[in-house]
């Protein structure tokens, strides 16, 4: 089912929300204050890609630079992205075959406002990370 949920997913948004965050990371890769940023964008866009069978969970190692990365983040861009996921969140819920892909795009919200501390891995393992 997940197979499923997630060609379905790449189909309808995946793609170009996967596009979006890739030319999000290039442009702010370009300068070196903005690779960490540029790095969490490509995190976020591969999740975006291939969201169903995945979850965020925190890192208990990040420290106080996650915390400045996420303040930076969620005010320069963070809000503009959970703005869009919310959007196409409801969109997509419109829908009943919509609304498994509705709640994989609120599910996105959390890491597209703080995407520094958190890490992206397989459901059958959530606490492998920690």
């Amino acid at each position: 089912m997940k197979t499923l949920l997630n060609i379905i997913w790449l189909i309808l948004c995946g793609f170009w929300m996967f596009l979006g965050y890739l030319l999000a990371g290039v442009l702010l890769c370009i300068t070196i204050i903005g690779i960490p940023f540029g790095l969490a964008a490509f995190r976020i866009g591969v999740y975006a890609l291939w969201p169903f069978g995945y979850t965020v969970v925190d890192r208990r190692d990040a420290g106080s630079p996650s915390c400045v990365g996420n303040v930076l983040w969620l005010v320069l861009a963070g809000w503009w992205l959970a703005l869009g996921h919310i959007t196409t969140g409801i969109a997509l819920c419109i829908t009943i075959i919509g609304i498994p892909l509705g709640i994989a795009n609120f599910k996105l919200i959390p890491v597209s406002l703080m995407p520094f501390g958190k890490e992206i891995v397989p459901t059958d393992q959530p606490f492998a990370a920690r």
